[in-house]
């Protein structure tokens, strides 16, 4: 799948312009560390310049396509599995981030599951951190 190659290629390359121009105005993440997703394009590349900054020997290692129905309206999009493993403040983590496409083959939706439980904790940690860091939360407040 095209405009899975091409996130795979940018976040590889920690890339936010290319990552900018393949996502949606109004994109979704859902994040496994908040309840609510993070909403629309600049809140989203907000999240991935702390995530770019906070993952260590970030590899995505394994891709799989097809069709799943986003969460935010229960529409069956065409999709895309990154299967990856990284380490975060020594956790090692193992994850998926799973693509929901538009018509034009935009990112419309991004859902990241992560594992194991202690892992999730500790990048919830770094993640609130980077986000008061650069200004997009307030020091009180939680991811």
């Amino acid at each position: 799948m095209a405009a899975a190659n091409r996130f795979r290629t940018a976040v590889d390359n920690r890339d936010l312009a290319a990552l900018e121009g393949l996502l949606t105005e109004d994109v979704r993440l859902y994040s496994p560390v908040t309840f609510e997703p993070f909403a629309g394009r600049h809140a989203v590349l907000g999240l991935f310049g702390v995530l770019l900054r906070t993952f260590e020997d970030f590899r995505y290692i394994g891709e799989l396509d097809g069709a799943a129905e986003t969460a935010s309206d229960a529409v069956e999009t065409p999709s895309a599995a990154l299967v990856f493993r990284s380490t975060v403040n020594g956790r090692q983590i193992h994850g998926v981030d799973l693509l929901h496409l538009d018509q034009d083959e935009r990112i419309r939706e991004i859902t990241v599951m992560v594992r194991p439980q202690s892992a999730v904790q500790t990048l919830g940690e770094a993640v609130l951190a980077g986000l008061v860091a650069d200004g997009q939360l307030p020091g009180a407040a939680s991811a």
